[in-house]
Order: C-alpha cells, then sequence, then structure tokens
C-alpha cells in the first residue's frame, strides 16, 4: 500500500527534530514507501464546499539542520489524500477550532488523524473530566469565590490556564502564599476563558508521566521529571525523561479510557498521569514518541502507521 498523505503542521523549519513526534511519523511513513505533503495551517482555504491548500512536496531525513526538502508549491483540493495528519502544536484557540471544521469536510473520505471533529470536542483539560474519578480533585471555572473556597479546602493547589499548553503559566499556590490575589488579576486580564484549578500533587517531583495510547492501547511511557527549581515536567520547560514501566492503577486508567479513545477516532494520544492521578488527555499534537524510543522503548510511529493503514484498507474493501 502506497498512500499519499499531507501533514498539518507548524512550518517544519521551526521544529526540533530530536523530540519531535510529528517528525518521526513522517521518518516512518517515508521509510513505508508513502508519498509526503506539507503544509501550514494558514494555507488553508474552504470555498464551495471543497477545501484546498497550498502543498509541497516533502522528503525529510534525520539530520539535525538539514531535516528536509520541499518541493515548490501547488494549490490542491485536499480530497486528492488519503490520509491528513493533523499536527500543529497548540494554542487551541479559534484558529485551531476552525481548520477542525474545514478538515471535518474531508474526513472520513480522507482519514485526519486525529478525528477533527473530536479533537475540537475534546479539549485536553475538558475531555478528562469525564473520568472524575481518575482525577486529582479539580476545578474549572473563573469565580472567584469557587477558586477561593478550592483553595481553601486543598490549600495547596495548581492554577493554569485551561487553553494552555507546553507548561506556560501554570502556578503552584499554597495556602500562605501572599501572591494569590495578584495572580488572580493576572489570569483574569490575560484570559476570557476559565482557568483549571487542581490539587497539587506531591507526586510530581518523582515525575509527570507521559502514556502513549495508540487507537486506544496503550503503547509506551515516559517519566518526565521536573528540574530540581521548577514545578513543570515537560520537556520544552527542562523535564528529563527516564525509561519507566507502568503501575496497575496506570494500567487500569488505559483500559477506562482506552475505548472512548477509539470510539472518537483518536488514534494517537499522550495522557498525563501524576502518582495514581491521571491529569490531562492530549489529543490535539502528543509528543513523546522519540523519547520512549530513545530510552528503548517501542516505536509507536510504526504502530500509529500499522492503524492508519488497517483503516484505510478496511474502508476501501
Amino acid at each position: 500500500m502506497t498512500l499519499d498523505v499531507a501533514v498539518q503542521m507548524d512550518h517544519i523549519a521551526t521544529i526540533k527534530i530530536a523530540g519531535d513526534s510529528t517528525f518521526a511519523l513522517l521518518l516512518e511513513a517515508q521509510a513505508r514507501g508513502h508519498r509526503l505533503w506539507h503544509y501550514t495551517p494558514d494555507r488553508l482555504a474552504l470555498r464551495d464546499g471543497r477545501v484546498f491548500a497550498g502543498v509541497e512536496a516533502l522528503t525529510v531525513r534525520d539530520v539535525a539542520g538539514d531535516h528536509f526538502t520541499l518541493g515548490a508549491a501547488e494549490r490542491v483540493d485536499l480530497a486528492r489524500f488519503d490520509c491528513i495528519l493533523l499536527r500543529q502544536d497548540p494554542p487551541f484557540d479559534l484558529h485551531y477550532v476552525t481548520t477542525t471544521h474545514m478538515l471535518e469536510r474531508l474526513h472520513p473520505r480522507t482519514l485526519v488523524v486525529n478525528d477533527p471533529a473530536s479533537v475540537r470536542n475534546a479539549p485536553e483539560k475538558i475531555f478528562v473530566t469525564e473520568f472524575p474519578d481518575l482525577m486529582p480533585p479539580t476545578l474549572i471555572t473563573r469565580d472567584v469565590e469557587e477558586i477561593r473556597a478550592f483553595r481553601a479546602e486543598h490549600r495547596d493547589i495548581v492554577m493554569k490556564p485551561l487553553y494552555g499548553h507546553g507548561g506556560a503559566a501554570v502556578f503552584r499556590v499554597r495556602a500562605e502564599d501572599e501572591n494569590f490575589g495578584s495572580l488572580m488579576d493576572m489570569f483574569a486580564s490575560t484570559w476570557r476563558e476559565p482557568w483549571v484549578i487542581q490539587r497539587y500533587q506531591h507526586e510530581v517531583r518523582h515525575g509527570d508521566k507521559r502514556i502513549i495510547l495508540v487507537d486506544g492501547v496503550f503503547a509506551g511511557a515516559v517519566n518526565r521529571v521536573p528540574a530540581a527549581d521548577d514545578l513543570r515536567s515537560n520537556m520544552v520547560r527542562g523535564g528529563q525523561a527516564a525509561a519507566t514501566d507502568l503501575t496497575p492503577r496506570e494500567r487500569e486508567i488505559c483500559e477506562r479510557i482506552g475505548p472512548a479513545l477509539k470510539e472518537r477516532g483518536l488514534i494517537l494520544v499522550g495522557i498525563d498521569v501524576i502518582g495514581d492521578w491521571l491529569t490531562e488527555i492530549n489529543v490535539t499534537s502528543p509528543t513523546g514518541i522519540r523519547a520512549i524510543r530513545r530510552l528503548g522503548g517501542p516505536d509507536i510511529a510504526a504502530m500509529v502507521w500499522d492503524r492508519i493503514e488497517a483503516r484505510i484498507a478496511a474502508r476501501a474493501a
């Protein structure tokens, strides 16, 4: 099977290939003989019910600083492709949401991974609330009195923007922290959306585990340990990747959420687990594939393409 594959992503010139999951997917697709095209989301156009983009033929190589070659741009109807990878990074804003509406015009005749309607309807910090018994105590609001009451109950809390990403603007607020009022003012003036407030999990000092599921099934995991002077474990914020295995509780979490992911057409998902608690379900552009492979784990990119190929073959049959 040879597929025509387009990838919607931030420009490939901007990525750091050592840890980029999109790049891992592209390398695997190319190794299988699939033909690749590249475009950025600002080049999408919806006209008379058809979706177009200015795409460029793409070849990739695992060489830092010389990792891609692009052909000349051409305007094409995206319905000509067998598969589109929806892989631009957040922020998950109205621009991002609009691209999901456009791509929904193509899916499932052209397989979009992940399903654009499900990506739109399952923001990472909201979708996870469908499983409240798997989560630490969590509040989503911008109501000051709700937040004060939550803080009074749990005393040590974390505040973060609902549609934030990459560990940006994540704050720990202890019971005695005098910055609470200033943080509330800053959040209120910076974001119109509600915020996420969670009980602080002391286990984060031992790591925030990123677990990858492919088509609803556990595929691999990496433990991200925060730097000694930082709350955040994201690798882009200095967190260190370490090999890991799943605990029985983490396997329970995967088994509980797996059917919901599969039902929604979310083929590649990354969940975050701290201690015994699920904190996020990442469906937009989950990372971790290359880190897991580098630490001796499975080839998750190959698993993803196995599932994509199987779905396209089943549809053709």
